[in-house]
């Protein structure tokens, strides 16, 4: 386990950012300057709303993990799918209910309709696959995953594209996806 140091923008009070580097280096310097919070050491209570998973992961990719409203211009309009494929989801709550396997493109317009994502299991064992629909996600870059509106439960109960072993939906599979998310149970 590691030692998090959570510091505080000067000139934006709500914003929030954790690093391994007591002085700040790794921070962004055009959203500081920084001071230096607490430092929170591996034996200590977690008490962030935010999944310490969440900031290794944020730590990991960028040398920091940014947390509260940045006015930052996005770095890229665009993402590679290799790039989606992993990400975490997030219900309502900030809790982590799955991680997104794959897109599902519609051949013709090229649009993404439908992602796989997995939940459950260990090491890929014991996982399970659902397939919602593209448009019940938003990015969310303070979580650096997708928020979805959608419970777990409603989650769990959704149908998956795939059949067993893999195989691609037939017109019933496929009809009974749509007819799911069409009327999503409470």
């Amino acid at each position: 386990m590691r030692t998090y140091c959570l510091f505080q923008a000067v000139n934006s009070p709500d914003l929030r950012a954790f690093s391994e580097e007591p002085t700040g280096g790794s921070l962004p310097r055009d959203l500081g300057p920084w001071t230096l919070v607490r430092e929170i050491r591996p034996n200590e209570e977690w008490t962030s709303p935010i999944s310490r998973a969440v900031v290794a992961a944020g730590i990991i990719e960028n040398g920091f993990y940014l947390w509260g409203p940045a006015e930052r211009p996005a770095s890229h309009l665009i993402i590679e799918s290799d790039r989606v494929e992993g990400t975490a989801v997030f219900d309502r709550k900030y809790d982590q209910i799955g991680t997104i396997k794959r897109l599902l493109i519609e051949k013709v317009s090229g649009r993404v309709f439908f992602v796989d994502v997995t939940f459950g299991g260990f090491l890929g064992i014991g996982s399970h696959h659902v397939t919602i629909p593209w448009e019940k996600l938003t990015y969310d870059k303070e979580l650096e995953g997708y928020r979805t509106d959608l419970t777990e439960a409603q989650v769990r109960g959704a149908a998956t594209l795939y059949g067993d072993k893999g195989v691609l939906p037939d017109q019933t599979r496929q009809q009974e996806m749509s007819d799911y998310w069409n009327n999503v149970p409470n």
